[in-house]
């Protein structure tokens, strides 16, 4: 309880907030994460190729309904609610400047009231065709029958998600790097910081307070305020409860 009260003492001095989140903010939502223990990767599936294949851009286009499967099957869920994690930040917004910098394609973050949120790969909710641009949310997707085909045009709808082999939104880049060097703390919270280039960016951070809040050591070469072994939505609601 002494590390909570620490880092709620750290979160009421900050004045700009930057909350550096992974898979392990979405866990507690019953999202499935990468490399835990029960992860994807340690998943048996039918399919006989690597996630990092299955969601590559390449096999998008040369296999895009076995992409789609994929994808309904393991990157929606459809029961995943905001945890407290999310809430908490959400609330967080409106008392500090927070700039919440995701690497999580769920939406759970805006789905739980946060406004300022940077999604660095994407969203499931968003998708496009790729022939005239039309939007179309995640109920179409799900609806749809093998690949999903615009209702306009006949195009075929790729998810607005960063897949394997593509590069990051520029636009998203420049934000988040402003972000980390307005900031005087950084909570990096539930991720492997195994992910590139996302994982580079907290090394623009020019503060001096960096709280972890993680299961796992992560590989940081920063000098860390607070560390916290613990489960994300666990540590906001022992906050909460101070």
């Amino acid at each position: 309880m002494c590390n909570i009260k620490e880092l709620k003492e750290i979160i009421n001095k900050a004045k700009n907030i930057v909350f550096f989140g992974g898979a392990g903010v979405s866990t507690e939502s019953g999202i499935l994460d990468f490399r835990s223990e029960n992860g994807l990767y340690k998943l048996k599936t039918k399919y006989d190729k690597p996630y990092e294949i299955m969601l590559s851009s390449s096999y998008f286009y040369s296999s895009t309904a076995t992409f789609y499967e994929f994808y309904k099957e393991f990157m929606i869920n459809q029961e995943a609610k905001p945890n407290y994690a999310h809430y908490f930040l959400s609330k967080l917004e409106k008392k500090k400047n927070l700039t919440i910098i995701t690497q999580n394609i769920d939406g759970l973050h805006q789905e739980a009231g946060s406004n300022n949120v940077i999604e660095l790969h994407g969203s499931i909710k968003r998708n496009y065709c790729q022939n005239c641009a039309k939007f179309f949310g995640l109920d179409y997707i799900i609806s749809s029958n093998g690949v999903p085909i615009c209702n306009k045009c006949g195009g075929i709808i790729k998810p607005d998600v960063v897949l394997y082999e593509e590069g990051l939104n520029e636009n998203d880049i420049t934000k988040a790097i402003i972000a980390l060097q307005k900031a005087d703390l950084l909570i990096v919270a539930g991720t492997s910081l195994n992910v590139y280039p996302a994982a580079s960016l907290i090394n623009y951070f020019c503060g001096s307070n960096i709280v972890v809040i993680n299961k796992e050591n992560i590989p940081i070469h920063r000098k860390i305020k607070l560390f916290i072994n613990d489960k994300v939505g666990e540590v906001f609601e022992k906050l909460d409860n101070l």
